[in-house]
């Protein structure tokens, strides 16, 4: 049996997102990161001279060891008129159509073990776009309470492209990022979370979004951004 909590304009529900979105109504955008199935569920403590990049271990739970099936993409896109998928490299035999409105965030940390970048898939048109941001920005956000876990800037980034979505779903909430960058721009949101431990860090996190100062008044494209064309780097305003 799902159990939902209301915190704000946030509706978050504990439970499989195969059963809770036909549940939800039709949203503006989708805006998520699915498990990749690369078995990151799990992983073990890892440190670096420099602590900012050290990384905490995570018990397994075994959320990550397949990607969701295609009808879970499917679904995403019937409940939605836009959609974000991080790590859509992973699903592209899931998702529907080709896109070029490809999402890259550039991490910035050439000669780290971890990866340089993450792509995301989009349904829109506009030219491929590129963030820079450092994963260390994680740490501003208080960690990584989970392992994909996104930086909040990022997050606010994405909603930025979208200015007209007033509502938002996340169907794998994890620790509840976008659902802190929705509380911090207004927009109304939804989320789903299947692991009970992820799910009550979400609503602790987005909690406490409602009883801070915004942050983000106004997340239009801009800073740390660059839009793709062809093999050039273009500045967002190009």
């Amino acid at each position: 049996m799902a159990e939902k909590v209301v915190i704000g304009n946030a509706e978050l529900w504990l439970g499989d997102c195969r059963e809770v979105l036909p549940l939800l109504p039709h949203v503006d955008l989708m805006l998520t990161d699915p498990p990749y199935g690369i078995g990151i569920d799990g992983q073990k403590q890892s440190t670096n001279r420099n602590p900012k990049h050290s990384r905490k271990a995570h018990d397994f739970l075994g959320w990550d060891t397949e990607t969701p099936e295609r009808l879970v993409f499917e679904l995403l896109r019937y409940k939605s008129n836009g959609q974000i998928v991080w790590g859509g490299n992973y699903f592209t035999d899931k998702l529907p159509y080709p896109t070029k409105g490809w999402l890259f965030w550039d991490k910035g940390q050439r000669g780290l073990t971890m990866s340089d970048g993450e792509l995301a898939w989009t349904s829109f048109e506009f030219p491929m776009r590129a963030y820079t941001l450092n994963r260390v920005a994680l740490q501003a956000d208080g960690g990584t309470e989970h392992p994909t876990q996104k930086p909040l800037q990022l997050m606010a980034w994405c909603l930025g492209l979208v200015p007209e979505a007033e509502t938002v779903c996340d169907p794998f909430m994890g620790s509840g990022t976008t659902g802190v960058a929705c509380a911090q721009l207004g927009r109304a949101f939804y989320g789903i979370e299947r692991e009970r431990k992820y799910f009550d860090i979400a609503c602790r996190r987005i909690e406490q979004a409602y009883a801070q100062p915004r942050l983000f008044e106004d997340a239009k494209v801009g800073a740390g951004e660059t839009a793709v064309q062809g093999d050039m780097l273009l500045p967002a305003n190009a």
